[in-house]
């Protein structure tokens, strides 16, 4: 199953004298650069109607021509099942994600992932690139997520990801005390021993990390967490690397450490959480064709708000 598209231009005087490839992205910003050079070196993309290269100059009254198809970019099934959807037009979808929510298939997650409830959600997302899923959060981590649903957003959201202009905030709770705040800056590659994990090492992608205090309890603190980079797991391992796990996660938090004389409630709760305490809170970005500053807020879910309950009554009974 292909989509087929046809398209002529006129280069006019402003896109003249440059390359094709950088003239025909203007016209057709919807589309990947690499993308276009596909189309002109396998000429779906015409200059007076003649094959050329990408880099051919062009010239003021040049002819530009499209024939292209873009295949189905997966084979992946449409599932339909509850999305909690905070925002959506028609460039656009943000969702809340749950816990327990694989973003892409892989191995293990053939089916019942984010990616096939996006393919039955809107149909164009089976000709966008990970059905216009242009980031991700970790299956336990809940909170935020924003989809493109045309190919001029996703190639939008996805220069504006690289260049770090989207805003990602997070909120952790995390084992041990911060008495303010902080930036890590370590760079993060794969562990090179265990393959599905990540670790800090010096050869690594740059990957930058803030931190606010929000609330500080007796032997656990509750963190905003601010992404500047957008690596693997990098607040989980970020805030290991510090000696600040993030409570209950279950591949760098460590041994589960209960404050001493902890009440019934916080050890219990502290005992069921399973899953890494972090979750996606606030995200902010400029609309792709509105030029609008949006921004989204989401609170923690239950099981984190219950938590961050029993730190406090802990802390107010140790006060007395």
């Amino acid at each position: 199953m292909t989509q087929h598209i046809i398209q002529s231009f006129t280069i006019l005087s402003e896109q003249a004298n440059s390359r094709l490839d950088v003239a025909i992205s203007k016209l057709l910003p919807q589309y990947s650069r690499n993308q276009l050079k596909q189309w002109i070196i396998s000429g779906q993309i015409l200059l007076n109607n003649q094959h050329v290269k990408p880099k051919d100059i062009v010239r003021e009254h040049d002819a530009v021509t499209v024939d292209a198809h873009i295949d189905v970019q997966r084979e992946d099934t449409p599932q339909e099942f509850p999305l909690t959807i905070i925002f959506e037009d028609a460039h656009l979808l943000v969702i809340n994600k749950p816990a327990g929510l694989v973003v892409h298939p892989g191995a293990g997650h053939q089916d019942k992932t984010l990616l096939n409830a996006i393919l039955h959600h809107h149909k164009n997302g089976e000709y966008l690139p990970r059905a216009g899923i242009i980031h991700r959060l970790d299956k336990e981590t809940t909170g935020l997520l924003v989809i493109a649903k045309t190919m001029e957003a996703h190639t939008y959201l996805t220069d504006e990801m690289q260049a770090r202009h989207i805003k990602r905030t997070y909120e952790a709770i995390v084992s041990g005390e911060c008495t303010g705040g902080g930036t890590i800056n370590a760079p993060i590659d794969r562990h090179p021993k265990y393959r599905t994990r990540m670790a800090v090492v010096h050869h690594g992608k740059p990957a930058i990390t803030h931190y606010r205090l929000i609330e500080r309890f007796r032997e656990h603190t509750h963190l905003r967490v601010i992404l500047e980079t957008g690596r693997t797991h990098q607040i989980r391992l970020h805030m290991a690397h510090i000696r600040r796990p993030i409570i209950g996660d279950p591949v760098y938090g460590g041994r589960l450490k209960l404050p001493a004389k902890a009440t019934p409630e916080l050890t219990d709760a502290l005992r069921r959480f399973k899953r890494q305490a972090l979750h996606a809170a606030e995200l902010s970005l400029i609309h792709p064709v509105t030029n609008e500053l949006l921004t989204w807020t989401v609170e923690p879910p239950e099981d984190i708000k219950n938590l961050l309950v029993c730190l406090r009554q802990d802390t107010a009974q140790h006060k007395k």
